[in-house]
């Protein structure tokens, strides 16, 4: 039994800050929860998921996040409360029914949690949900710490009631996978039978008065939020330097302020409900001080928007200096940490502080490089995508004609590196290899000879990808579709998705074929296995030298880290070290410097290769690769 589950009021548990996040909807009587899995958010309908049939939820993988904010928004208008989970690139998506639907607005409670991912830890940019939430004028919320994610999670249901709208709660990397302690509230038993008020006009209301209603309730918002517990001020009357801080700021800004001994000279000023700002509690606290210091992550969306409020009543708050993110003394992009908010209190206290000597800090540099082996990011050992890239490397070679790869969001995206041997060029969006390979087919009328190869992922064909094909046979684009089907969302953890033939509650579907709606879409469909290197390569050929048309190539092979589950090794893979000749073979060991399978290691006493017994994974691949024969395999009874 799933512990977000325990009907124990009162009960301290330690709890995900996404677990929180779940606990909090399940609390609030949620009912319904969609979503497309992306880290970090990808474990708040995961865990709803897990007790589904327990609750009497219904939750599923949406197939992007447009879809998932419109499955969410049906059950609202159906009198049920629903949440919606994305990451930052997921609200692009979802932003275009969005910035309709808060003009539409809502029956019940509808929770859009948007997590963040400062440093791009996880994804391909750190992009700022919060901008968002001003752009379509919805009221945001930003929990510091995990109770305040459940307890934020299930204000935000009632919020969303008030005010008959959607409601953005903002998580980010570290609220979203650390752990802290949470006490559970009381769990629901009500029942609520769905059903569609027909008499209610959704859309027919001319858009102005509905713009000014939504402008109207955005003032009726700061009168809510001056009373909100989820904002506070800590620190002496008139501090030498206010801290005005959210999110993951709150507990940095308390940790830096005690550690430079400031408790009783700094205050720190916590906003939780950031959009729209609670005004006159905000130029309360802003008389309080003439120094100003802005902690947050990744945009200055708080100092921005706090230094306009300040602006427009400046005759009540008076001059003010402002630091932050625009001043340079935070840093304008990455995460937020204790040691920034040291440096920045230090320089404009005038504070001495190190947070390391300089001598500390270059010993630590000389012991890492002396002790720290270099990890360039790669593949799992035994990955089907890295005998996928041998072959459009060689496959390319032989064309000779400069071919590239354009890709997507996945796994296979470390391909622009060592991992996959430097194939993909251009890209990071899902859906952008084969739109990008569309519109690179029909520049041969201007002169364009290179063959496109666009690369996509299983599920990232199911979200954004088939479009695009749609699009390329549309207007008779010559390009090769490559899709890497692994069988799962892999990324994020192995979601399902309309392919697999499996939902999220764990139910047998129907599954969707690939080949099927590829050829309905008018392309040519052929399918492979990576791990057969010779006929993987010359169907590549063969699809690049035909001019004519879209051509998808899917190449199939599960997941090893699903695969790794339920069945044993194929091989017992070993090198024979009489046949290995190092580095005198091929360029300078094929096998560990460019195939770079991690099962494979290099031996630099012996001068040979080995097989790393623990990692290897028996594919058995590496022994076709190698020219030498000194790889050698056997299959496992």
């Amino acid at each position: 039994m799933s512990v977000i589950t325990l009907d124990e009021p009162g009960k301290e548990l330690l709890l995900m800050g996404n677990e929180a996040i779940a606990r909090g909807a399940l609390e609030a009587g949620v009912k319904v929860g969609a979503a497309y899995p992306g880290t970090p958010s990808t474990d708040i309908i995961e865990n709803l998921a897990g007790v589904a049939s327990q609750m009497g939820l219904y939750v599923e993988w949406s197939i992007n996040e447009k879809v998932a904010l419109e499955v969410a928004s049906a059950a609202s208008f159906s009198g049920l409360r629903a949440i919606c989970a994305m990451k930052q690139n997921g609200m692009n998506v979802a932003s275009d029914y969005l910035m309709t639907l808060n003009l539409v607005g809502v029956k019940t409670g509808l929770v859009l949690v948007a997590c963040d991912d400062p440093q791009g830890h996880s994804s391909n940019n750190e992009q700022d949900s919060r901008l968002f939430a001003k752009m379509a004028d919805l009221p945001l919320l930003e929990p510091a710490t995990f109770q305040e994610s459940k307890e934020m999670t299930k204000w935000a249901f009632e919020l969303s009631e008030e005010i008959g709208n959607v409601v953005i709660l903002r998580g980010v990397t570290r609220t979203s996978h650390a752990r802290g302690n949470v006490v559970l509230g009381k769990l629901p038993r009500t029942e609520v039978k769905p059903r569609f008020d027909r008499s209610k006009q959704w859309l027919t209301q001319p858009l102005v008065p509905k713009h000014q209603q939504l402008h109207r309730t955005l003032d009726r918002l700061e009168e809510i939020y001056g009373g909100s517990p989820f904002n506070q001020y800590l620190g002496p009357e008139s501090p030498r330097v206010l801290l005005i801080t959210s999110g993951t700021g709150w507990l940095y800004s308390q940790e830096a302020v005690e550690i430079l001994g400031l408790e009783d000279s700094v205050g720190i000023l916590k906003v939780g409900t950031t959009w729209p700002l609670p005004t006159r509690w905000i130029v309360e606290n802003l008389k309080r001080t003439d120094r100003v210091l802005f902690i947050e992550e990744v945009e200055s969306f708080l100092e921005g928007n706090v230094k306009e409020i300040a602006a427009d009543h400046s005759r009540k708050t008076g001059p003010k200096e402002f630091f932050g993110k625009k001043s340079g003394h935070i840093p304008p992009m990455g995460e937020m940490t204790p040691d920034r908010v040291v440096d920045a209190l230090a320089r404009i206290l005038g504070v001495s502080y190190q947070v390391r000597t300089p001598e500390y800090e270059a010993r630590a540099q000389e012991v890492a490089k002396a002790l720290l082996p270099s990890r360039a990011l790669g593949f799992c050992a035994g990955c089907a995508h890295r005998a996928s890239f041998w072959s459009i490397k060689n496959a390319l070679q032989l064309d000779n004609r400069e071919g590239f790869a354009t890709y997507d969001i996945g796994c296979y995206a470390l391909a622009r590196g060592p991992a996959g041997y430097y194939q993909l060029r251009v890209g990071g969006a899902m859906g952008t290899g084969t739109g990008l390979a569309s519109g690179f087919g029909r520049l041969s009328a201007l002169g364009f000879d290179q063959p496109v190869i666009a690369m996509c992922g299983d599920s990232t064909f199911f979200h954004s990808a088939m479009p695009a094909l749609v699009n390329a046979h549309y207007n008779k684009s010559n390009l090769v579709m490559i899709i890497l089907d692994n069988s799962a969302t892999a990324m994020t953890g192995f979601q399902p998705h309309p392919g697999v033939g499996k939902n999220a509650m764990g139910e047998v579907v129907s599954p969707v074929s690939i080949e099927g709606v590829c050829r309905a879409f008018g392309a040519k469909v052929e399918a492979t296995d990576p791990f057969d290197l010779p006929g993987t390569r010359d169907k590549i050929l063969r699809a690049l030298e035909d001019p004519e048309g879209a051509k998808v190539l899917i190449m199939r092979r599960r997941c090893q880290m699903l695969k790794g589950k339920d069945e044993k090794p194929p091989y017992r893979v070993w090198v024979d070290p009489r046949k290995c000749i190092g580095e005198d073979c091929g360029c300078d060991r094929v096998c560990t410097r460019v195939f770079k399978c991690p099962g494979l290691i290099w031996d630099a006493k012996e001068g040979k290769s080995k097989v790393d017994e623990v990692i290897c994974i028996g594919c058995g691949v590496c022994a076709d690769i190698c020219p030498e024969g000194a790889i050698l395999k056997e299959e496992t009874k």
